[in-house]
């Protein structure tokens, strides 16, 4: 089991996404609107998804949240809810201040969504990590609503399943199918070690040539 949290610590999105080019997997990173809304924090755990529909108003009696609420009181400490949205979307806004207030009971470590998200400042104030695909501050109630939970999604242009290790930096997002996740961190582990050794010898003054000659890596 990996220390998810030390590891926020010392990796990041660019050589996990390099990473995961070498293993042939080139298309696992967030499309590039998946931003942070606070530029400073990094996370990474296994994702809950969630899929989200178009809807109208709900009929009578129906409850149009009953899905979400039953993803986010069914997190487990160190999960990220992934809610896919369809994203980019202008009517699609499953995110805000109270479900980050529950996530964060529930001891979840990020939320990601190619969806918009609302209440930014409180969120802020609450230094949890949240990727959005916009900011409105519209209700998903009479517009969508979550159908389907922990099924395999796409969001941001990414497949993903539960389970699969999301990270989330300044960079961006970068899914880890879960069956390749030990893999992945150790030679992503390994790529630091010799971006660190590049990085020490540039600045002695070696040229670029020579450095990456030696060590293969840019």
């Amino acid at each position: 089991m990996h220390d998810y949290k030390k590891l926020t610590g010392i990796l990041y999105s660019a050589v996990l996404s390099d990473t995961l080019d070498s293993f042939g997997l080139k298309g696992q990173a967030m499309h590039p609107f998946v931003r942070p809304l606070d530029d400073q924090l990094v996370f990474m755990g296994p994702a809950r998804t969630g899929s989200f529909e178009e809807a109208g108003e709900p009929a009578q009696g129906e409850n149009p949240y009953e899905v979400e609420i039953a993803l986010l009181d069914d997190l487990k400490p160190g999960q990220v809810p992934v809610l896919g949205c369809g994203g980019p979307t202008n009517t699609i806004a499953p995110w805000g201040e109270l479900l980050t207030t529950a996530s964060i009971a529930r001891g979840a470590v990020g939320c990601v969504t190619d969806g918009l998200v609302r209440d930014i400042r409180h969120i802020r104030a609450l230094k949890f990590p949240v990727f959005h695909g916009g900011i409105g501050p519209l209700d998903t109630r009479g517009r969508a609503k979550m159908v389907e939970m922990d099924t395999t999604v796409t969001c941001g242009g990414v497949t993903v399943a539960s389970g699969d290790i999301v990270f989330g930096d300044i960079d961006g997002v970068v899914i880890i199918p879960v069956d390749l996740a030990d893999r992945v961190i150790a030679r992503a582990l390994e790529k630091i070690q010799s971006e660190n050794h590049t990085r020490d010898e540039l600045r002695q003054g070696r040229l670029l040539g020579e450095v990456y000659e030696k060590y293969g890596v840019l």
